[in-house]
């Protein structure tokens, strides 16, 4: 049956806002990645409801739909229906969460787009090294010098891509900026600095800036200030040629004596601080990083990896830390989705974990990730020990990866080292053992969830059953928004939108933990379900102010003793969303049967818990 794109698109679209709405757009390998105007307008569960659509990530300003493998399909069909050319970025609304994630999502607008680019060039750079080690195709010959020189042309060039990425991000003149920066690397100019030249007094840094970004960056970063101001006083008859005259004449020689040694700087800083990482920490840095990317990925962070592997990669040569690392998660991700595609009872679970796999094995995880291993905490258990143990292998080895791509099966020539055969070798024992370890793993812990959301919770049988800890309005743990709880990466439960500041206990329990940071309760209930109790989004934050918790770690409590008192209206007056996600951690372990969203008294039963065998 034809997939409908057209109809995916519209309903994205119109769910995200309206064209409007929407002053950027573009795509990964797997997602839609939207800059949204105004974030009130953005339905995210109507977005997860829609047919194509396996998950929507972000906050504030930045919204991003999961596609999987039909990210271009979708990407094509939005297009048809408006112009998103703004590329800048709306200032953040309000709120701690748009601040930062706008910030992420600035710089990966400018590494992000690099990345086919830097990618195809570097895989090709690496086919010609493989092949002229096998012994198929000559050094020396004129086809491996101009593939070569062509592979090459694509970072020997990345401060003009870099200026077209940024000047995109800022909407400023591209044209402009990939001139201004073109100057850096100009023939002319790299032999003049190199004989000796000042300006004012200061002579100009030696500094070979091709193969360089941070120096672009902050080139097109004053750039964009400079043309902003003079197009403000600049008369307009002339605007056309005399704005770019002086930002040509001001930004080409700040940045030859301040902006470009200081980018030129930061680049070698940010290497060599991984590496002072890698030296202290060596191999268990790339399993420990490997093993905690599934929740970096859930929640964005990994993002912010994408700069140092591009600047490492084009500063050394190499990255062994992120890259490695990633190789070990993707295959886990695939080796855990085919375990589930064999235990699983689900007909549909089965079909969309072999897919996700493959998708995964050849490098791209979201398919894996947000379709199969997070809905089950089992599932992305073995995610985690496979990733470890893949981890492990590849630091051990010191795997270096020469090109900045997500690893899988169709990239692994990105591991071939010229001067170390056996990098290749490693490269593929780690594959092996990140996909048969999370593979074992989760063919042990895999059981299917059986929620069935549709039978309201036995209210007469308390002894199995988990109540609300406070009055208000009940919803569905997915409309939390915040995208761990929603993912259900700690759990499944629900959540409470309480009417006021008291914490109850849901059921007879022994307190575990009340969190330092006293926003949070973690307690072992009687009926053998482990839960947590975590008072509004972000609130660690707070560091314990407007929090009075009335219980102490190893305290027995019965059901609807207090727990908490806190300062609702503190919470809301400083912007914290209020909610109350209520989490059983060891869910896995149960049936769960759920209540219906809508008004709740504590003490209302809203789980009901019924033991799994085996």
């Amino acid at each position: 049956m034809a997939k409908n794109y057209a109809g995916t698109a519209k309903a994205i679209l119109e769910h995200v806002g309206g064209e409007a709405n929407v002053s950027h757009l573009e795509h990964c390998s797997t997602r839609l990645r939207f800059t949204i105007a105004d974030p009130s307008k953005v339905d995210k569960d109507a977005l997860k409801a829609t047919s194509g659509v396996m998950g929507v990530v972000g906050g504030g300003n930045q919204c991003q739909v999961v596609i999987g493998n039909d990210v271009i399909e979708v990407y094509d069909e939005v297009l048809k229906l408006g112009t998103f050319q703004g590329g800048s970025t709306p200032a953040p609304t309000g709120g701690k969460k748009a601040i930062g994630s706008t910030i992420l999502d600035f710089i990966v607008g400018i590494f992000q787009p690099l990345v086919p680019a830097i990618a195809g060039a570097g895989i090709l750079k690496a086919l010609l090294s493989l092949l002229a080690l096998m012994g198929v195709m000559s050094a020396d010959s004129a086809w491996y010098k101009v593939l070569f020189q062509a592979a090459d042309s694509a970072l020997y060039f990345l401060p003009i891509l870099v200026a077209v990425t940024m000047s995109t991000k800022l909407n400023c003149n591209r044209l402009v900026a990939v001139a201004s920066v073109g100057a850096l690397i100009l023939p002319g100019m790299t032999t003049l600095i190199a004989d000796g030249v000042s300006l004012w007094g200061v002579e100009i840094k030696n500094i070979a800036y091709s193969y360089q970004v941070f120096p672009a960056i902050l080139s097109v970063g004053f750039l964009y200030f400079v043309e902003k101001y003079i197009t403000k006083i600049s008369p307009k008859p002339i605007r056309v040629f005399f704005v770019p005259l002086i930002c040509f004449a001001i930004v080409v020689p700040v940045t030859l004596l301040v902006l470009g040694p200081i980018g030129y700087t930061v680049g070698q800083g940010l290497t060599t601080v991984i590496l002072f990482l890698y030296d202290k920490l060596g191999w268990i840095a790339v399993a420990l990083l490997a093993g905690i990317l599934p929740f970096m990925i859930a929640t964005g962070m990994h993002k912010a990896f994408v700069p140092y592997a591009v600047s490492s990669i084009t500063e050394m040569g190499s990255e062994l830390l992120y890259m490695p690392a990633s190789l070990a998660h993707n295959i886990s991700e695939g080796g855990s989705c085919f375990a589930v595609a064999l235990r699983t009872k689900d007909p549909d679970i089965r079909s969309a974990a072999i897919s996700a796999g493959i998708s995964a094995i050849f490098g791209i995880t979201e398919p894996a990730l947000y379709g199969v291993t997070l809905q089950n905490k089992r599932a992305l258990t073995g995610v985690v020990i496979g990733s470890f143990f893949g981890g492990l292998t590849v630091g051990l080895a010191g795997l270096k990866a020469f090109v900045a791509m997500g690893p899988g099966l169709a990239g692994m020539a990105m591991f071939v080292d010229p001067e170390n055969n056996m990098n290749i070798v490693w490269s593929f024992v780690g594959f092996g053992v990140a996909l048969l370890v999370s593979f074992a793993a989760t063919m042990f812990l895999y059981r299917d969830n059986h929620l069935e959301e549709s039978q309201a919770p036995d209210t007469e049988n308390t002894e199995n059953a988990i109540a609300s800890p406070m009055d208000g309005r009940l919803i569905l743990l997915e409309d939390v928004n915040d995208e761990a709880f929603a993912g259900g990466v700690l759990g499944d439960g629900m959540a409470v939108i309480p009417e006021k500041g008291e914490l109850y206990a849901p059921a007879d329990a022994t307190i575990d933990t009340v969190f330092d940071s006293k926003h949070a309760i973690s307690m072992m209930c009687d009926n053998g379900a482990e839960l947590l109790l975590h008072v509004g989004l972000e609130t660690v934050n707070l560091k314990g102010r407007y929090f009075e918790p009335q219980v102490k770690n190893g305290d027995h409590v019965k059901a609807g003793q207090l727990l908490m008192k806190f300062d609702l209206k503190a919470l809301k007056k400083e912007g914290y969303d209020p909610v109350t996600p209520v989490i059983i951690t060891n869910a896995d372990n149960f049936w769960l049967s759920k209540a219906s969203a809508g008004i709740i008294k504590s003490g209302d039963v809203i789980l009901d818990l019924k033991k799994q065998e085996g």
